[in-house]
């Protein structure tokens, strides 16, 4: 796997070892921020997210775009290995957090995110579980950007919330959301 765009393109990051985690796909990660990047214009700045982290690819691909913060939730010991490893490999310790914990099980968040990533384990439901909690507990406000990553043939029951854009890619869908207004 390897960082496609901004200031770490083409640098390689690690996979945990073994079956826990499936990594989200160079050519997957290039959709999301081609899709992300036509809404947001510029990463610059930016608060992100990155929860079911696996080896943190969608929040290093933020920083990597200019995103100024990014905070990983990873369940997996071996995958929070991979993410602090690939996190120190590129540079990026100032501006990541990694937090060993399910992002079903988080608390409060200070102020919303601006970006908040979820890849899922496909066929569980959990990132509808994980959305509607991380909006009651102010992870998510209403200029935040969501993407959701499923199995291609999955329809996640989403409430509150407004599909901007849907693509699949292989066998993922990716979905762009935000708050319903």
């Amino acid at each position: 796997m390897r960082i496609v765009a901004g200031d770490w393109r083409g640098r390689a990051i690690k996979a945990p070892a073994g079956e826990t985690t499936r990594p989200t796909a160079d050519r997957t990660r290039e959709t999301l921020f081609n899709m992300l990047s036509s809404r947001l214009g510029s990463f610059e700045g930016l608060s992100a997210a990155d929860l079911f982290a696996g080896s943190g690819a969608l929040g290093l691909e933020a920083l990597s775009r200019g995103c100024a913060s990014c905070l990983f939730v990873e369940e997996d010991k071996r995958a929070v290995d991979a993410i602090r490893a690939n996190v120190a490999a590129l540079g990026a310790g100032t501006r990541a957090t990694v937090q060993q914990a399910s992002a079903l099980r988080l608390g409060p968040a200070k102020v919303p995110h601006d970006l908040v990533m979820l890849d899922p384990p496909y066929g569980t439901g959990a990132g509808a579980v994980a959305l509607e909690r991380l909006v009651r507990l102010g992870w998510i406000g209403p200029a935040t950007w969501i993407s959701l990553e499923v199995a291609a043939k999955e329809t996640p029951e989403l409430r509150g919330m407004r599909v901007d854009a849907e693509r699949k890619v292989g066998k993922a869908k990716l979905l762009l959301l935000q708050l319903d207004s």
